[in-house]
């Protein structure tokens, strides 16, 4: 196999960070999201003012697209330098990016409890912003763990 296509094929693994952990982003803000909209619904049906610290809970699991990426350019700066280690490149990429993606994911599922509660009680936000971090610590954990793995 050539330099070059064993750098390609490492490329590949570095894409699959970025593409799992985008899709996890928009699972998570598609989690999230609804129920921001159903709790401010809520509030306008009760007249009361619709919280707009919600938006918070939709936007969390976005930055594990920014994780993804990061991972994405340590991984393909690797794979240049040392082609022949591709295949570990494939796997961090694939394998990585899925659990940055269930991260961002789940946090949209916290943020989509954390929007109801909040938008019901208007108590509990750093309480809330707690459960979004444990399951943010996870991609950052992903991240750096990956990263240490491919140097």
């Amino acid at each position: 196999m050539t330099p070059e296509l064993m750098i390609g094929w490492g490329k590949f693994g570095a894409a699959a960070a970025l593409a799992f952990g985008a899709m996890g982003s928009a699972l998570g803000a598609g989690a999230a999201g609804p129920a921001a909209v159903g709790a401010w619904k809520k509030c306008f049906a009760q007249g009361k003012a619709a919280p707009f610290i919600l938006v918070t809970f939709i936007g969390a699991p976005l930055s594990q697209t920014i994780y993804g990426m990061i991972l994405m350019n340590s991984i393909s700066e690797a794979v240049t330098a040392n082609p022949n280690n591709f295949p570990m490149m494939i796997a961090v990429g694939v394998f990585g990016g899925i659990a940055i993606g269930m991260s961002a994911w789940f946090q949209g599922v916290i943020g989509a409890a954390a929007a109801d509660a909040q938008a019901e009680t208007g108590k509990g936000f750093g309480n809330y912003l707690m459960g979004l971090g444990i399951a943010e610590t996870v991609a950052l954990l992903v991240m750096v763990f990956s990263m240490m793995a491919i140097k």
